[in-house]
């Protein structure tokens, strides 16, 4: 696992030992930023359930201005990765409770223009992240969320504040872009 392009390309990122982590692979990662494309520059970006900083870093290396990391065990592997990829002054990192984190955020008014989202699967983690994303404030109106799921998780629900732009298919995974539903 690296960072593929930008200012840290090339460097090699650490993860967790043991732990039953799926950090993003470099082709499915690959494939998000090309879709990003220019979205990625100046960007505020949120990494829920960070794991290894693997997305957010990406992201920063590629030219996002800022980036939060949330996670509720690797937080001294992401200080390490972005340590190493000359990126920890624009990182801030927290080691909390997910769900709670984004309650917190949203309470604090925080917005963001594009947050990486990859919980583990099939645990209830996507329903309970689309509801707080669905609310007015986290993700900026013209921003976009990158859903990591499995594939047997549905995230077709009715909601009133967010649209599936498209999603991809990596094997088991899922990938969905999601946006602010425009008036």
């Amino acid at each position: 696992m690296r960072i593929i392009t930008g200012s840290a390309k090339g460097l090699q990122l650490k993860a967790p030992r043991g732990l039953n982590t799926r950090p993003t692979a470099d082709k499915v990662k690959g494939s998000i930023f090309n879709i990003l494309g220019t979205r990625v520059l100046d960007a505020a970006v949120l990494d829920l359930f960070a794991g290894t900083g693997n997305l957010g870093l990406e992201a920063l290396s590629r030219g996002a201005s800022k980036a939060i990391f949330i996670d509720n065990t690797s937080t001294v592997i992401i200080k390490e990765n972005a340590a190493h990829t000359n990126l920890l002054g624009k990182c801030d990192i927290y080691r909390a409770d997910v769900i709670r984190a984004m309650d917190k955020l949203t309470q604090q008014g925080q917005s963001f223009d594009l947050i990486f989202c990859d919980p583990p699967y099939n645990q209830g983690y996507v329903g309970q992240v689309l509801g707080i994303i669905d609310r007015p404030a986290l993700l900026h109106s013209t921003g976009i969320m990158v859903l990591e799921h499995s594939r047997h998780e549905s995230i077709d629900y009715p909601w009133k504040n967010i649209s599936i732009k498209r999603s991809e298919r990596y094997g088991e995974t899922m990938v969905s872009f999601i946006t602010k539903k425009q008036e």
